[in-house]
C-alpha cells in the first residue's frame, strides 16, 4: 500500500528515469554474468533504494519482470521478487540515506553470505526441508564468494555510483 502511495507520486520524467534504472540493473547483471556471483546489482539497489527510498521497488519489479522475460519464469525467478526487497528493506530499515563505505561493505557482505539461505526458501516450500537445505548448504561456495565479491565491487565503486546518481536525481 505505501509503495502505491509512493508511485502516485511519480512524475513522467521520474518514471521514465526508474524505468531506466531497472535496464541499468539488468544490463550489469547480464555483463557481469560470467563471473561467478560478482555482481553489481546489490550494489546499485543498495543506492537506488538511499536515493528513491519507497520508490525503489517499482525499480526492482521493473528488473524482475525483464529477468522473467529473458530466462523464463521458473522457481528461481520466484526468489527474486521477494529478495532485492529485502535488501531494499534493510536499507530503508538503517534509516540514513547516505552511509560511510565499511558500513556499505559490512551491510552488502553480510548480504552476499545470507543470498543463499534466503534464496533456497522457495526450495524448502516445494521440495521440503531436504531439498532447501542440500540447496542453500551446495551453494555455500558460492556465497562467500558473492560476499567478497560485494565488498569488492562496495569499495571500489559506492562512492563514485552514489555520487553520480545522486547528482542524476537531484537534476530530475
Amino acid at each position: 500500500m505505501e509503495t502505491r502511495k509512493a508511485l502516485n507520486k511519480v512524475n513522467t520524467k521520474e518514471l521514465a528515469g526508474m524505468a531506466l534504472l531497472s535496464a541499468i540493473l539488468l544490463i550489469g547483471q547480464v555483463g557481469l554474468s560470467f563471473l561467478p556471483n560478482v555482481e553489481i546489482v546489490s550494489l546499485l539497489i543498495y543506492i537506488y533504494t538511499q536515493i528513491y527510498r519507497k520508490k525503489v521497488f517499482f525499480i526492482i519489479y521493473v528488473f524482475v519482470f525483464l529477468e522473467g522475460c529473458i530466462y523464463g519464469v521458473g522457481l528461481w525467478w520466484f526468489g527474486y521478487l521477494y529478495i532485492w526487497s529485502i535488501l531494499a528493506l534493510i536499507v530503508l530499515l538503517h534509516g540514513k540515506q547516505q552511509t560511510p563505505v565499511l558500513m556499505t561493505c559490512v551491510i552488502l557482505g553480510a548480504y552476499g553470505i545470507s543470498f543463499g539461505f534466503l534464496y533456497s526458501i522457495p526450495y524448502f516450500a516445494a521440495g521440503g526441508w531436504a531439498a532447501g537445505f542440500s540447496y542453500w548448504v551446495s551453494g555455500i561456495p558460492f556465497d562467500l564468494l558473492h560476499c567478497a565479491g560485494n565488498v569488492a565491487v562496495s569499495l571500489i565503486c559506492y562512492r563514485p555510483l552514489r555520487s553520480l546518481l545522486g547528482r542524476l536525481k537531484s537534476q530530475s
